[in-house]
């Protein structure tokens, strides 16, 4: 929310955490080196680690694979720069790129990044309007795609300067024929490297430019966040359409030389199970709706034992937290961020800031990062945050001005929350999903966490609606499992569990029992959807 003056701030309730001397010095020293004015994008990704150690493995639903080394994505993106550069495309220039989890996914960031150019994620489920809305916002004079995808893009090529080119015979027809580009472009720690949108839960999506410098925040979760060490099998399953699998399935484990599985098929529960056997993973992060589906089929997960599990994108409920001690060997850990800034605040695995958790909390600030609670709103302190990299929407600055204090000395995340004396952070709700009740501040989550206990309940989210007495009501939709149905018994059982579980004013007056739930692309729930369903 925007702020008239800087007395509105309540500095009594903005507690810091800052990282120790050991984990400070480790800090600045990826921020020097990825703000260094000579930065090059392909050659911190790529170049510069030992082209005989293994990059990715490729696999497909068969579970067959293919491991690439960093060597043959330095041979290969060099080939493709030169196939960019002789198509017009040169430092500054947008490519939006639309493609499944495949080798010609990361060639084609590869090269992008090597003539200076700036990335623009397309996520595969998009049809064609969200493309285009993107590659004319971002003004892309290319876009790369795959041939299941073409069908989305040609109608926007049509009487138009953007041009397509398809992953396939004609990409591996570049690759084969062009002359390796001979230098790495420098951008420096300033230049933008991708520029991403966000998912749009309740507005239209924005665009986020993210610099080369963004780096060092994204090199510290892999390693104090994650843990991800060389010993260890690798797998982020997010899709890199979005912040999560971007950062932290592609960028991350490219920036510090760490493999990373990359299926190329869509989620099942069986089939993530079966990639964990198979090749021994033993870290790995997803979102909570993957760990809740792995849950209903726990029979799938014997012989798994993983050293570390991460889940972000959603908040994670107690319930997942207890199956996966037994499930997977190992408690899953809630982390917390967004677009704008990557994973700022979590349960960190590392052992140099890890902590004990606590139940419903996201954790701590992660080294690099100042958290607080800024008039009920989670905020990052802009001045303790040394690896804080967002300063701005493209082109909005409007929608910029809202997400900072008038001194521009705290970030406003839009989520609320609250902090405990120990600087544990705790998710409330989006800002636009707080509920007030009788003047009570209800956030969706807490009732939310009570309900899918219920071995019924599969997904379940929680809206306001406007009732002329108490201000609003409390509604929940809810998705059953195949076996169950929705009864008057039913919706009496969650009233009562809520009444029970969490507390008696904060009980859903009325339950609708649906299909399924509306989401973003990136499976985040909007709710402010469900505020619009007609009783």
């Amino acid at each position: 929310m925007p702020f008239e003056n800087d007395s509105t701030i309540s500095l009594t309730e903005s507690r810091v955490e800052n990282p120790g001397r050991t984990v400070g010095t480790q800090v600045e020293a990826w921020r020097a080196t990825f703000t260094d004015p000579q930065a090059s994008v392909a050659h911190l990704l790529c170049d510069r680690h030992d082209p005989r150690s293994i990059a990715f493995s490729f696999i497909e639903s068969d579970l067959t694979y293919r491991d690439v080394t960093h060597g043959e994505l330095t041979e290969d993106s060099r080939r493709f720069a030169t196939a960019l550069s002789d198509r017009g495309v040169g430092p500054g220039d947008s490519v939006a790129v639309l493609m499944g989890k495949r080798y010609e996914l990361i060639i084609s960031l590869l090269a992008i990044w090597r003539v200076g150019a700036v990335h623009v994620p397309l996520f595969t489920a998009f049809a064609t309007p969200a493309i285009k809305m993107r590659v004319e916002s971002s003004g892309a004079k290319l876009i790369i795609t795959e041939p299941s995808q073409q069908d989305k893009v040609l109608p926007l090529t049509a009487d138009t300067d953007l041009a397509a080119l398809i992953a396939g015979p004609e990409m591996d027809h570049l690759m084969t024929t062009s002359e390796p580009f001979e230098d790495a472009a420098a951008v420096g720690g300033d230049g933008a490297m991708i520029r991403l949108f966000t998912s749009g839960t309740t507005g239209k999506p924005k665009a986020v430019p993210v610099p080369v410098r963004a780096l060092a925040a994204i090199t510290s979760y892999m390693h104090y966040g994650l843990d991800v060490k060389d010993s260890d099998v690798f797998w982020n399953s997010a899709d890199p359409g979005w912040a999560y699998g971007l950062y932290y399935g592609i960028v991350g484990p490219l920036v510090t030389g760490r493999r990373n599985l990359l299926l190329n098929a869509g989620f099942t529960p069986q089939s993530t199970a079966a990639v964990m056997k198979k090749f021994g993973v033993t870290n790995f992060a997803s979102a909570p709706t993957v760990y809740r589906s792995l849950s209903k089929k726990s029979e799938a997960l014997d012989g798994i034992t993983l050293r570390r599990a991460s889940s972000a994108g959603e908040p994670l409920t107690s319930d997942i937290v207890t199956w996966s001690v037994g499930a997977l060997g190992v408690e899953v850990r809630d982390h917390y961020g967004q677009t704008e800034h990557g994973m700022v605040i979590g349960n960190a695995w590392h052992e140099d800031v890890a902590c004990p958790t606590r139940t419903g909390s996201m954790g701590k600030a992660l080294p690099g990062f100042a958290a607080g609670v800024v008039d009920n709103s989670i905020a990052l302190n802009t001045q303790d945050s040394p690896l804080m990299w967002f300063t701005g929407y493209v082109d909005a600055p409007a929608k910029t001005a809202e997400r900072f204090t008038p001194a521009r000395d705290w970030y406003l995340t839009g989520d609320s929350g609250r902090m405990d004396d120990d600087g544990y952070l705790y998710f409330s709700a989006r800002d636009d999903d707080v509920i007030l009740m009788a003047g009570y501040r209800i956030g969706p989550v807490d009732v939310e966490s009570v309900l899918i206990t219920h071995p019924a309940v599969v997904e379940v989210a929680v809206v306001g609606r406007p009732d002329e007495l108490r201000g609003e009501l409390l509604e929940a939709f809810v998705v059953l499992d195949e076996g169950s149905t929705g009864t008057p018994e039913l919706e009496i059982e969650l009233q009562e569990r809520v009444r029970k579980g969490y507390s008696a004013h904060a009980y859903p007056r009325r339950v609708h029992f649906v299909d399924d739930l509306p989401k973003t692309p990136s499976g985040k729930i909007q709710r402010y959807l469900l505020r619009q369903v007609h009783n």
